[in-house]
Formats: C-alpha cells, sequence, structure tokens
C-alpha cells in the first residue's frame, strides 16, 4: 500500500506543479480562466489527493492502534511523523478553502470570484505553507517508497523547484487580492 500511495503521491505532484503554475498566470492575468481541461485535471488531482487521504489515515489508524497495544506513544520521538499526519490535515482544510473559493464564474474568458478579501488571501497563502511543510516533511519516504535509496542528488533540485512553484503560487494569490482591490 505503501508504494501504490507513492505512486500516487507522484500523480498529484505531477498534476499540483500543473494546476500551480496555470492557476498563477490565471490569478495574475497573463492568461485566461475558465479553462476545461484544467478545471477536469484540477477535479483529478482533487480525486486522487481523496484517496491519499484515505490510505493516510489507513496507515494512522494503524499506527494509533500499535500505540495503543504496545501503551508508549514516543511522541517526542516520533515529532517528525506527527508534522506529517498534521500538515496533512491542514493541507485538506485549506484545500477545502481553495475549492470552495474558486468555485467562480467564468464571464467573457474572465475568472470571477464572489469576493476575495484578506481572509481569502491568508487561508490561500496558509494552503501554500501547509502544502510546503507536507511535501518537505513528505519527501524522504516518498522517495523511499519509489525505490530510490540515493535521493541526496534529487532533495535539492526537488525543494529548488518547489521553492519556486510555491513561491510563484503564492505571488499569483498577492498579485490576484491586490487586483481584486484595484478593480
Amino acid at each position: 500500500m505503501r508504494r501504490f500511495n507513492a505512486i500516487l503521491s507522484m500523480g498529484v505532484l505531477v498534476l499540483f506543479l500543473v494546476h500551480a503554475i496555470a492557476g498563477g498566470f490565471q490569478l495574475a492575468g497573463l492568461i485566461p480562466g475558465g479553462n476545461t481541461v484544467m478545471q477536469v485535471l484540477a477535479w483529478i488531482m482533487a480525486g486522487l489527493i481523496c484517496v491519499h487521504m484515505v490510505i493516510g489515515i489507513k496507515l494512522t489508524a494503524d499506527t494509533l492502534r500499535a500505540i495503543r497495544r504496545s501503551g508508549k506513544s514516543y511522541f517526542k520521538e516520533n515529532a517528525l511523523f506527527w508534522a506529517r499526519r498534521i500538515s496533512g490535515f491542514a493541507v485538506m482544510l485549506f484545500i477545502a478553502a481553495h475549492i470552495v473559493l474558486f468555485l467562480g464564474k467564468n464571464e467573457d474568458g474572465a475568472f470571477r470570484l464572489s469576493y476575495f478579501g484578506t481572509l481569502q488571501l491568508i487561508s490561500q497563502l496558509l494552503l501554500v505553507i501547509s502544502v510546503a511543510v507536507h511535501v518537505i516533511t513528505n519527501i524522504r519516504p516518498l522517495m523511499t517508497g519509489l525505490g530510490i535509496r540515493s535521493y541526496g542528488k534529487f532533495a535539492f533540485d526537488i525543494l529548488f523547484v518547489l521553492s519556486v512553484l510555491l513561491f510563484f503560487a503564492g505571488a499569483g494569490f498577492v498579485i490576484y487580492f491586490i487586483r481584486w482591490k484595484l478593480i
């Protein structure tokens, strides 16, 4: 199941890359919104994320059962494990907010929301941060799950690309917020 989850996670990451880049361009006003292909890919990504979430919940439940059987939690020693689970939960909450927020309308080729204020901007920036924490804390198990033993040479490249992408996504939200306030 862990290998399947690793492959699933790679699919989510690829779709996330496409979604974040295209979404950033749309939010910055550089390309028009309402692309049907992008919407379909976003919903496929949402479905894959739901499967990933179910697997994560099952693996967490297995861990909690093992903790209960042993009588020892070793929370401090397993802080990274819990950071992965808590960041995943945060990502789920902020993805739900993202979906609700961005179910806008495509009017004359322009994407419109009903409202995008300070609270909405903060929620989307927290989405970017929670995704960063979740991916960064899960790079090692992802590479291990994919059978890559010496991932050190890939780690810098992955983190660099992820940093640039997340900065771009966050900047897209900020630019959209500024454009919203100016209109």
